[in-house]
């Protein structure tokens, strides 16, 4: 039981410092190739806070836990709106300028429904896989053209900033991009061998420990960003982190996943996660998207999410493990 507690709190630990890492080297790597910076907040950031989830949820699906897999794909989703944004907007709420946000907000709330419907008939079987990668394919398309096409954007000139203030010669960048990758394998293989074995441990379900040790663990990096970007006054660019990663752990981490292994989905996912999740992607839709003339997550609204994260992750607690 030691050990497995000590890989878990080592992989976590090493899991968002190689992704910190990862992101760093690949958004300064992209801007040296070009790439306008509303893009790169876009995708590359998209992706590289994503990165946690990918690898640890392939790795789990190859490994036969399909539990794992999915429990973190959608209970880092749940997390990053309730527990990651519900923190920030009690730190500072979030004023939402980005005309970009505002669009991926209702394509977010599309494409946790096709989530939704793909898991009804309680499996995730390879043409599932490639229906949501296909999806992922469209999203990432509508973006890169956003990306090109779009005029001055809040979300681009927060990410130019911080792409300044962490600007660093392409060689470093191409360095820390490939360090930041292996770790980010390494620490995901210890982190999944650590929540496996405590699962065993507990008599509860790979599931449980997904959604809840496992899901806020790859959550972290999106948790710091956040946090760090709304103290600037950078609102829109931690707003974007946890929708852009929503959409990669949606599409392309559970697509990913099942293409390696078809995974069965238990009826507690359809009838109590998949519900928490698909309310909480609404909510933040009206809050952000509400008639009010200046969009916003306040602190009563943050209140609200982080406290609907903390009964959902009770009822978790009260409900799987054995009395």
């Amino acid at each position: 039981m030691l050990a497995a507690l000590l890989a878990v709190v080592f992989g976590i630990a090493l899991l968002v410092w190689s992704a910190d890492r990862f992101v760093e080297g690949a958004a300064a790597g992209a801007r040296h190739f070009g790439m306008p910076a509303l893009l790169i907040g876009m995708v590359v950031v998209g992706f590289g806070t994503s990165a946690p989830e990918i690898t640890v949820s392939v790795l789990a699906a190859a490994q036969g836990n399909p539990g794992i897999a999915l429990g973190n794909a959608y209970g880092s989703n749940i997390a990053n709106i309730a527990l990651i944004l519900g923190l920030t907007a009690l730190i500072a709420p979030i004023t939402v300028h980005s005309q970009v946000v505002r669009r991926e907000l209702p394509l977010l709330i599309t494409v946790t429904a096709i989530a939704a419907w793909q898991l009804w008939d309680g499996e995730v079987s390879r043409a599932d896989a490639w229906g949501l990668l296909g999806v992922f394919a469209v999203v990432m398309g509508w973006s890169i053209r956003q990306g090109i096409r779009q005029k001055p954007d809040a979300l681009g000139d927060e990410t130019e900033q911080e792409l300044r203030l962490h600007a660093m010669p392409l060689k470093r960048a191409i360095f820390w991009l490939i360090i930041g990758l292996a770790l980010l394998i390494i620490s995901s293989r210890i982190l999944v061998w650590g929540a496996v074995e405590i699962a065993r441990d507990f008599g509860v379900s790979d599931l449980v420990i997904g959604l809840t040790v496992v899901a806020v663990g790859t959550s972290l990096p999106e948790l710091a960003s956040s946090i760090i970007a709304a103290r600037k006054g950078e609102h829109d660019l931690a707003l974007g982190n946890v929708l852009g990663s929503n959409l990669f752990n949606t599409l392309a981490v559970v697509g990913i996943a099942g293409l390696i292994r078809p995974m069965s989905v238990g009826p507690e996912v359809i009838a109590r996660d998949i519900p928490v999740m698909a309310v909480l992607t609404v909510m933040l839709f009206v809050f952000c998207l509400g008639f009010r003339a200046a969009p916003r997550i306040n602190r009563i609204e943050g209140g609200m999410l982080l406290s609907c994260y903390v009964a959902y992750t009770a009822f978790l607690i009260i409900t799987s493990f054995p009395a």
